[in-house]
């Protein structure tokens, strides 16, 4: 992991894979920087960059203090601190709660495109009744961290059920050390509650905007939102793919976005 800091005195840290054009992999509210594990290679006309955000992994203290209406800016920060800190004109690629904070750091600064897996905004009816944040926060209070986490795995991950869950969680690669991470997918659930999508975004780069059929119907119709709302967006949805589209289908997922880029 190699540690440097911006102008702005923010401490980031990422790895990086390939010299080619810099790709910021930008994980969502779940999965550690691992998560992408099966996708740099996929990518490797590029310089990948995977970097470990706020709340997780080392950087899981820095993040403590920050409330639910602060995160999304301070995740948007942390990217353009993670611009300044690589070289060449970056590609922001975001899955999920890194999908927001991709498309948010692209309004105020320029970047050579966007592209956003199934971003993490809820649709006016879905967001009116949310209550996930509020379901987790009450598990831990009471010590039940890891049944706090199951709870997102379950809607997030499963929202058409799942047989077993213990049996799935076994064969995860990143459980149960994300369970640490209760606190902060609170904070970040708070702030996709609070969220309200503009009519229009304001992002001057050109955007790809991703889905797939297996995934929340919640998110599929979010994804479809932004799409309308960004000025210079292409929507593709993956048919067979769920939430987890860039680890589960790299390939598949990595041949559009050559095309978009036209690599």
């Amino acid at each position: 992991m190699q540690p440097t800091q911006s102008t702005d005195e923010i401490d980031v840290e990422f790895e990086r894979y390939g010299d080619g054009q810099p790709l910021l992999l930008l994980h969502g509210g779940m999965a550690p920087i691992e998560y992408w594990g099966p996708v740099v290679p996929a990518f490797e006309g590029y310089g990948a960059v995977v970097p470990q955000r706020p709340g997780f992994g080392t950087c899981l203290d820095s993040a403590a203090e920050t409330s639910a209406d602060e995160v999304l800016d301070r995740e948007s920060r942390y990217v353009q601190a993670l611009v300044e800190a690589v070289d060449g004109d970056p590609i922001l690629f975001g899955h999920s709660y890194g999908a927001l904070t991709a498309i948010e750091a692209a309004t105020t600064m320029s970047v050579e495109a966007v592209v956003a897996y199934e971003p993490a905004v809820l649709p006016g009816e879905y967001r009116a009744d949310a209550d996930l944040a509020d379901r987790m926060a009450s598990l831990i209070q009471g010590g039940k961290r890891e049944e706090a986490v199951k709870r997102y795995i379950e809607q997030v991950l499963h929202p058409d059920g799942i047989e077993d869950l213990d049996a799935w969680l076994a064969e995860w690669p990143v459980w149960p050390d994300c369970v640490a991470l209760a606190e902060e997918v609170v904070r970040m659930n708070r702030s996709v509650e609070q969220y309200r999508l503009p009519d229009r975004l304001d992002v001057g780069a050109p955007t790809l905007v991703l889905s797939g059929t297996d995934g929340p119907d919640f998110l599929r119709q979010s994804a479809r939102n932004v799409h309308d709302a960004l000025p210079r967006s292409r929507f593709v949805e993956f048919d067979g793919v769920s939430h987890s589209g860039p680890a589960e289908a790299p390939e598949l997922i990595a041949a559009e976005v050559d095309a978009f880029l036209e690599k």
